[in-house]
């Protein structure tokens, strides 16, 4: 039958895409060396057909894990026949070796769009960008088939089932989450082809700018919503209600997000203005390392971590050295080339052009400080100086402050204009927002009266509502001077960054009322008892076995009241995984705009008692609202008319 050879088939077509990746690297970058047309023409053919082979192994493995191969060491150790069939299609990247597959199957994707899309480019930056993605392509695609083949088979002795998916990964948000977030991490390799390119070429002008972008602001949109699904996943999937426990591999998607920021807003005062050439290409050459040393840390057995994958040093080892090769060779391009570019253009320190500087240094710094608390105990340890914890009092103590900061020039950057501005005007500009953000935000708190007035509290809306006034008042000025055809005179791109930012300041609402109004109790429960939190009952009515398709569970109904008033019923569960002989808390969850009640049933105590941890969580849903509204907000962006352009009229000054 076609599935006992689809395997094969697969490892053939890894190997053909290796051939062809090899092919897109070499052989456009020598012909945009030499002026060779013909060679240049190489990089879209060997750019498709490397997506088409790489669909192909793709589609091998998943159908191994739909029709329950067994003798595939990674269906074996990652699917069971009991499995759901959705859970078995999406454990095709639940661990590391097909993670790697679909790394590299997007990344070919990435290659594919912009063969298609650049095609009014200068041939010979094409074949560069193309190219030069075809050398990263390479590395992982040797990764795979030297250290983390995905068909590796065990024969003749096949297990006739297999051990199943990680309980934890057994959840719909295992189906988006992942490609989300490789979406932003391989995306920012297009910005870096595109930086490195333009260095190689020696043209670091509007042009190559114009064209970055979108992709730079597409690849961080993906990265926004995949850290936001993330944080929603181990909020109601671990069972103790937080939504960021600066772990590592959670700051391993976070520091490219927060350079990819900086690079987001670099690349628009490139392009309009001509500032900030070199520091753009650098912070490209940035975001791009901390991709790949995101995936370093997750895939190199050097932390534990529930969201790390792999334990073998000789995957860290191999990633180790792309990271250095890459990211070495590309400093050295930078180091080179870099000193012959100036940016003549000037600007006074109360302009936007320093401002848009300011954010970005402090974007660094940020990225910079989560670099350090995430590294600093794992180099001591292989020096063999100890074993030391990083935890949140380090990061909140460093990353507050800096946070404090930006959302203070956040505001003023779309007050202010380009060039240079008359301090007496931006004052006035900042005058009603401040006003308005300092009497909300700190009397908001007061009204309320329920919980205690907190600084910490007022600060936090203080800064949401000076990031939304500031970022709204354009629009709401030429809403007032011209009526509702007013705000039909800024483009898509403008209306990206409003929602990206009151995206952030949503979000920045979302994480200071959790942070300081959240209550929690960790209580003992029987059948018949109740207790109160927050100002709810929480009763439990009846408990009762309940089978799943690959596993047992203990569930608990209980009644939640307010006042008399019955609010929800609510079914937290202990789920046993027959396979993997693992225990896993299934939260419950009344989620509303303004709250949730959040509870996990945890081990049976004696007596017949159950423990349970049960929450309320005020405004936690807007951590990830403004986290969608973000990546919304880079959607629109990229749907501006001026990035449809023809390439014939990048030379021009931009609009």
């Amino acid at each position: 039958m076609l599935i006992d050879v689809l395997p094969e088939y697969g490892v053939y077509a890894l190997i053909l895409a290796l051939a062809l990746s090899l092919l897109q690297a070499v052989v456009p970058l020598i012909g945009a060396w030499q002026r060779r047309p013909l060679w240049m023409a190489f990089a879209q053919p060997m750019a498709w057909g490397q997506c088409l082979f790489l669909s192909l192994a793709f589609v091998a493995l998943a159908l191994g894990f739909l029709f329950n191969d067994f003798s595939v060491d990674y269906v074996a150790n990652n699917s069971n026949s009991a499995l759901p069939w959705y859970y078995r299609l999406c454990a095709v990247w639940g661990s590391h070796e097909g993670s790697m597959l679909l790394w590299s199957l997007l990344l070919s994707l990435w290659g594919l769009l912009v063969s298609i899309f650049s095609r009014s480019l200068p041939r010979d930056m094409l074949a560069r960008v193309l190219g030069i993605l075809g050398i990263i392509s390479s590395g992982f695609l040797l990764f795979i088939l030297l250290t983390s083949n995905p068909f590796t088979r065990t024969l003749p002795a096949a297990p006739s089932e297999g051990a199943d998916l990680n309980p934890l990964l057994q959840d719909p948000g295992l189906i988006v989450h992942p490609p989300m977030l490789y979406m932003g991490y391989v995306g920012f390799s297009v910005a870096f082809a595109f930086a490195m390119a333009a260095l190689l070429g020696g043209r670091l002008d509007a042009a190559w700018t114009r064209w970055a972008r979108p992709w730079t602001t597409v690849a961080w949109a993906f990265l926004s919503l995949g850290i936001a699904l993330g944080s929603w996943w181990a909020y109601y999937e671990l069972g103790w209600g937080g939504w960021w426990f600066w772990d590592p591999v959670e700051n391993a998607s976070l520091m490219p997000w927060l350079v990819g920021t900086a690079l987001m807003h670099s690349l628009a005062a490139t392009e309009k203005r001509g500032t900030f050439k070199s520091w753009t290409v650098l912070l490209a050459i940035c975001t791009f390392s901390l991709s790949l040393l995101g995936t370093f840390l997750v895939r190199s057995g050097v932390l534990t971590s529930v969201h790390s994958f792999a334990s073998d040093p000789s995957r860290g080892i191999f990633i180790l050295a792309l990271l250095g090769l890459t990211v070495g060779g590309a400093l050295l391009v930078f180091a080179l080339r870099a000193p012959q570019v100036k940016s003549p253009v000037s600007f006074g320190w109360l302009s936007r052009d320093a401002f848009l500087l300011f954010n970005n240094i402090i974007l660094l710094v940020m990225a910079i400080t989560v670099l350090l608390g995430t590294l600093y105990p794992l180099i001591l340890s292989s020096l063999g100086l100890g074993s030391i914890s990083v935890g949140p009092p380090y990061f909140n103590a460093l990353f507050v402050p800096l946070a404090t900061v930006l959302c203070l020039f956040m505001g003023l950057g779309p007050l202010s204009r380009w060039k240079r501005m008359p301090k007496g005007e931006l004052i006035k500009r900042c005058a009603l927002g401040a006003l308005v953000a300092l009497v909300v935000g700190i009397g908001a708190p007061l009204m309320v009266g329920e919980r205690p007035w907190h600084v910490s509290v007022a600060l936090g809306l203080v800064l949401a509502l000076w990031v939304a006034m500031t970022s709204l008042r354009d629009v709401a000025a030429s809403l007032g001077r011209h009526g509702l055809k007013g705000p039909a005179r800024f483009s898509r791109s403008h209306y990206g960054m409003v929602l990206g930012h009151l995206g952030l300041a949503v979000s920045i609402v979302g994480i200071t009322l959790v942070s300081n109004y959240h209550v929690e109790r960790n209580v003992r429960l029987n059948v018949g008892q109740a207790v109160e939190v927050g100002g709810y009952r929480f009763k439990m009515t009846n408990l009762a076995d309940v089978p799943g398709p690959n596993y047992q569970a203990t569930r608990a109904t209980l009644q939640v009241t307010r006042d008399g008033a019955l609010i929800d019923l609510m079914h937290p569960e202990k789920r046993f995984y027959t396979a993997r002989r693992q225990a896993l808390t299934e939260t419950a969850l009344d989620a509303g705009l303004t709250r949730d009640l959040y509870v996990a049933l945890g081990e049976e105590l004696d007596n017949g008692d159950w423990a349970l941890r049960v929450q309320v969580k005020p405004f936690v849903r807007w951590i990830w609202l403004g986290g969608v509204l973000m990546a919304l907000g880079g959607g629109l962006a990229v749907w501006d008319k001026r990035y449809r352009r023809p390439i014939r009229r990048l030379g021009e000054k931009p609009s």
